[in-house]
């Protein structure tokens, strides 16, 4: 597993730099480990896929999906499976849960780390 490939570095670093209201509004909650003192990382590349959120220490990658994102089940599939061959939980919401429901989210992050705590014993 490759990450955060140089190939994709300027990329990612576009990515970052014009991030969505929803990723910006999340990463408000994410950033400076507020959640479990996990630290997560903006546009952290896997292999040749970007995930818009990712903690290493529980392989965790949080997806946001909005108006623009074009559903390809064909590509999602793919991606997924890949992202699973490597132990990656995706973690999938739309847009506007980020601003409607994030304690939801947020609640998520907490029993998967904590579902990931008893399996990591």
């Amino acid at each position: 597993m490759k990450s955060n490939s140089r190939h994709l570095k300027l990329f990612r670093k576009q990515l970052r730099n014009h991030s969505t209201p929803a990723e910006i509004e999340l990463w408000k909650y994410l950033k400076n480990k507020q959640i479990a003192e996990l630290k997560f990382r903006r546009q952290h590349s896997i292999d040749n896929f970007i995930l818009d959120l990712y903690c290493p220490k529980i392989q965790l990658g949080i997806e946001l999906d909005g108006e623009n994102h074009v559903y390809n089940e064909e590509y999602d599939n793919k991606r997924d499976q890949k992202l699973d061959s490597y132990n990656i939980t995706i973690l999938r919401y739309e847009n506007v849960m980020v601003f409607e429901h994030p304690d939801n989210i947020l609640d998520d992050i907490k029993k998967y780390y904590e579902q990931w705590l008893i399996k990591s014993r």
